[in-house]
């Protein structure tokens, strides 16, 4: 009896838990480069990027075609194993007001990481966000940004990309090759096949990049539109936003 008890009780908090819980389309970490090559020029110019893009029209329509119209994401910038920082918490977009929000919280706050490449520990902690947090999601998507797909210290890429997607988690990649606004591209491999090979995955996942610092918000916004709609498995794996 006592134990039947116990089980009843177990099964009344998760309940409850399960409850309190706020339901969303999408759960999106936002993971953006904060390493040794980005300097602070480079992370405004990321930041305002992402901002402009989450308060886009098109954005905001992709969110409203939702069943719940509404997700939820969290900023986080991330460079070496112990530096990963949440800029902007969890913060459930659902309308033009709630985006603007965002992205005012996003341009407000100062660096928050340095440090040498540790993208294994940047997704191992994204992981944890979206293990812990108050949201319900029908999808839970991890979006790491790099101008490099190396990893210097920390969790190895392999260990924590397994992890994630054992756990139904969708790993996607924005590959930072603009050379002015951000620091271009690898010279001795190819950054969209590294991020293909080693970082993206999951159904539907695939790696976005710009090839000039004037399409890095164009890329941004199809980025989320991709994201934000249901995934689809004849996606191509790396999709490329050129300059006009």
């Amino acid at each position: 009896m006592r134990l039947v008890s116990i089980l009843c009780v177990t099964l009344s908090l998760l309940a409850g838990f399960a409850e309190a819980q706020e339901r969303v389309d999408l759960e999106l970490v936002l993971l953006a480069d904060a390493t040794g090559s980005i300097d602070d020029a480079e992370i405004r110019f990321q930041r305002q990027g992402y901002a402009t893009a989450i308060t886009h029209p098109d954005v905001l329509a992709a969110i409203a075609q939702g069943l719940d119209q509404r997700i939820a994401v969290t900023y986080v910038e991330w460079g070496n194993e112990f530096s990963q920082e949440v800029v902007v918490p969890w913060t459930v977009i659902d309308g033009p007001a709630s985006a603007e929000a965002f992205a005012g919280a996003l341009l407000a706050e100062p660096r928050k990481a340095f440090g040498r490449n540790a993208i294994g520990s940047a997704i191992d902690f994204a992981h944890n966000l979206l293990d812990t947090n108050a949201y319900e999601g029908f999808r839970r998507v991890i979006d790491l940004s790099a101008d490099s797909a190396n990893n210097w210290n920390g969790i190895p890429i392999s260990v924590a990309r397994a992890a994630a997607l054992q756990a139904d988690i969708v790993i996607n990649g924005l590959a930072i090759l603009c050379r002015r606004g951000c620091s271009g591209r690898p010279v001795t491999y190819d950054l969209e096949a590294a991020f293909a090979e080693r970082i993206i995955g999951g159904f539907g996942s695939f790696v976005i990049t710009a090839d000039s610092d004037t399409k890095f918000a164009d890329a941004v916004r199809q980025k989320l539109i991709l994201e934000i709609a249901s995934p689809d498995s004849s996606q191509p794996p790396i999709v490329r936003v050129t300059a006009r």
